[in-house]
């Protein structure tokens, strides 16, 4: 059987085949950058022929977007966001630690890294990599935020723009500084532990905390007088 029809109808080889060149392209965009990568390495690196690429992807840029995305779904641990049990506090330390662990990982900040030394394809690489990523986590988060919600866990009327400052909370942490000098303290489980939860503890503070669950709702003073 060739590997067009195998293509044509689904088969997992062609998937794995999929994946094969998404592996080898990560590693060479994180080793040599965007600029430096070229669909022949790839096929080096991978293995494969220049046709088995064109198959899958029209060109690098879109390989380098499924790189991301396979990375991105792949490290962040998005089961995490996807049903966990546990108080609220308990899938917000869940999903804030996941987050902040990947942030952490060397390919994460080597592809970051490597998109700000590209002055040439930044902007481009940039939005990609916020399509792919960022923009992801925070869909997942805002999944996780109204289903809190809607249980009385938590009070979130703004579910996506709460998502935003939740993933916030995490991208700033000093901690991703830290790990350019120290890794072995910002890699420290009881540095991101006390981080995580101090950042998850101002979080619910500001939407309601535990008194939203469970809260009767109050009678003003109009309505008992009337």
């Amino acid at each position: 059987m060739t590997e067009n029809s195998q293509s044509r109808r689904g088969r997992p080889a062609n998937e794995a085949l999929g994946q094969t060149i998404v592996d080898a392209a990560y590693e060479l965009f994180v080793e040599l950058g965007f600029q430096a990568t070229t669909l022949d390495k790839v096929v080096q690196r991978a293995k494969i022929s220049k046709l088995s690429i064109y198959r899958h992807f029209e060109n690098k840029e879109a390989l380098f977007s499924a790189a991301m995305v396979a990375r991105c779904h792949q490290s962040a641990s998005l089961a995490l966001f996807e049903g966990a049990d546990g108080s609220a506090e308990d899938q917000l330390m869940a999903a804030g630690s996941s987050l902040l662990r990947t942030l952490l990982s060397p390919d994460v900040r080597s592809v970051e890294a490597m998109i700000m030394a590209d002055n040439t394809n930044q902007k481009s690489l940039s939005k990609l990599h916020y399509e792919a990523g960022t923009a992801h986590v925070i869909a997942q988060i805002e999944a996780l935020l109204r289903r809190l919600h809607a249980k009385g866990a938590l009070n979130v009327p703004d579910p996506r723009q709460s998502a935003r400052l939740f993933a916030a909370l995490f991208k700033g942490s000093d901690l991703l500084i830290v790990a350019r000098f120290d890794d072995a303290r910002a890699q420290n489980d009881t540095e991101i532990e006390s981080y995580c939860r101090s950042a998850v503890a101002m979080f619910i503070a500001g939407h309601g905390g535990n008194d939203h669950a469970g809260r009767k709702p109050t009678m003003s003073r109009q309505t008992l007088e009337s």
